[in-house]
């Protein structure tokens, strides 16, 4: 973790060192934890394409059961 307890132990952070150490750390997470990252990132897109058919189904017109047990049956 190299000079992060330095900053820490002297009192008065200087916000440039504060900033320089925050983007190292989040620099050394990305590289040490690309699993964790590539997770939340696909997370986030699966939520984007569910917000995003759950707006679509608004939108769209109701069916009744018997249509969406048809279509399923097509399927099969």
């Amino acid at each position: 973790m190299g000079s992060y307890p330095q900053i820490m132990s002297t009192g008065l952070i200087d916000e440039t060192k504060l900033k320089d150490a925050l983007k190292s750390a989040i620099v050394e997470i990305l590289e040490e934890r690309k699993d964790l990252v590539r997770e939340v990132l696909e997370e986030a897109f699966e939520d984007i394409a569910l917000a995003r058919a759950i707006e679509e189904g608004d939108q769209s017109g109701l069916v009744t059961r018997e249509e969406v047990f048809s279509a399923l049956e097509r399927r099969n």
